[in-house]
């Protein structure tokens, strides 16, 4: 009996949540057909039939965490009857999971595969090219995208084109019924006084990590305030020499991501990991930058960010935190880091700690650039101050390391020619 198992799609995956079964039991598939949506703790990936046949039991119903290597389906050649769906003996109990867009991941360790589709099914059983987003925009507002004209490449549709179909009145939104109140008895107790929502996998997994984090690694926290009216000049010459190219403008947190590759390369000292017995220093400087996405915190990587330029830095970070937040990067883009960079400045936030995202040695934490009264000279001039917070691993990155290291990035920082030179 060929069963299917929840698949290894992540060196850190240890389950995944069935999001969406797309077939049904009784259903014949065929080899690289598309059977679930299964959430891991970086990406939604699609589960791919391995063989022709027929789909005869799911054991794993949508919403369920299976553990890695558990049967959740059976593909047949249709002689069994077919049974009944049943939660498999080790799964968790199901957990509410809003179906994301999906991405291409790796080979799995079960009797599937991952790809990456464009095409949702629409309420009339059609299939239509559309974004990520498009289709959770779309389950949102109850909208049929066969029913939606898209205006992006190839004809897909994009959100924008979905919510003006809604703006239309194009496609109708489904509304639940409401069931009607039953008044309790007298003696029942009173309504818990709150909402239960259950944490993505993303979320489950960085809780575990963080947690994991500062109770193993114990942070230092070193604050340095840094003059940018500079460097905020500098951003603006050159936005004002690529609008000229209708290159795409590049922004403070890009020259940022810039300065911190070059201090990494000049300072090995800090691109390192603990492990154990032993310190690991990386030959490569690959930079974390945290983005915020509705399903949780994610961490897409710029690889050898110190070898590529600030024009580069900016198109690849914009690509990569839009398909962040669509859940459409693969697991690859998100591993690999030796250092990361959170940003809240574009908040209004101007001062914080973050946690250090194991195993990297620190992190960085940049707050929002302010009005400040300086000296100059006998004169008081007000400049643009950013402050930004490293929070080390002291096994690894004494306070002498991070406090060289910041000085040489406040350096670098404050004659921004250097950045681009």
């Amino acid at each position: 009996m060929p069963e299917i198992t929840m698949p290894r799609l992540s060196d850190t995956m240890e389950d995944g949540i069935i999001s969406a079964w797309l077939k049904k039991v009784g259903d014949q598939v065929t080899r690289g057909e598309v059977l679930a949506e299964i959430e891991t703790d970086k990406a939604l990936m699609e589960l791919e039939a391995y063989d022709d046949g027929v789909l005869e039991q799911i054991i794993a119903e949508a919403g369920a965490r299976v553990p890695i290597g558990e049967p959740i389906a059976v593909v047949g050649d249709g002689s069994r009857p077919a049974a009944t769906t049943q939660a498999p003996p080790r799964a968790t109990a199901s957990v509410a999971s809003t179906p994301q867009p999906v991405t291409r991941g790796a080979q799995p360790d079960g009797r599937g595969t991952t790809s990456e589709t464009d095409a949702p099914t629409g309420e009339s059983g059609a299939r239509t090219k559309s974004s990520p987003l498009a289709r959770k925009v779309a389950r949102e507002l109850g909208i049929d995208l066969t029913a939606v004209a898209g205006t992006g490449p190839n004809g897909r549709v994009t959100r924008r084109d979905v919510e003006a179909a809604h703006r239309a009145g194009r496609s109708a939104a489904v509304v639940a019924p409401v069931e009607p109140e039953v008044a309790a008895a007298p003696t029942a107790p009173a309504a818990a006084d709150h909402e239960e929502i259950p944490l993505t996998t993303i979320q489950r997994i960085s809780a575990q990590r963080l947690t994991e984090s500062k109770q193993q690694a114990p942070h230092i926290y070193l604050t340095s305030a840094i003059d940018v009216t500079d460097l905020l000049g500098l951003r603006a010459r050159i936005n004002t020499t690529l609008a000229e190219t209708e290159a795409g403008k590049i922004s403070i947190n890009d020259l940022l991501v810039k300065a911190v590759a070059a201090t990494l390369r000049a300072n090995p000292t800090v691109n390192v990991s603990f492990a154990g017995d032993k310190l690991l220093r990386h030959r490569g400087v690959h930079l974390g930058v945290a983005v915020a996405t509705p399903a949780g915190l994610m961490v897409p990587v710029i690889r050898d960010a110190d070898r590529k330029s600030v024009s580069e830095i900016a198109a690849e970070s914009r690509d990569k935190a839009e398909r962040a937040r669509d859940r459409t990067l693969r697991p690859a883009e998100m591993e690999g880091s030796t250092f990361t960079i959170s940003n809240l400045g574009m908040f209004g936030i101007e001062h914080f700690t973050a946690v250090i995202n194991p195993p990297e040695a620190a992190i960085l934490a940049i707050g929002a650039a302010t009005d400040e009264l300086h000296l100059d000279g006998e004169q008081v001039v007000s400049r643009k101050t950013l402050r930004v917070t490293m929070s080390a691993d002291h096994r690894a990155v004494d306070g002498a390391v991070a406090a060289k290291f910041l000085a040489d990035l406040k350096s670098l920082l404050e004659h921004p020619l250097r950045i681009v030179i």
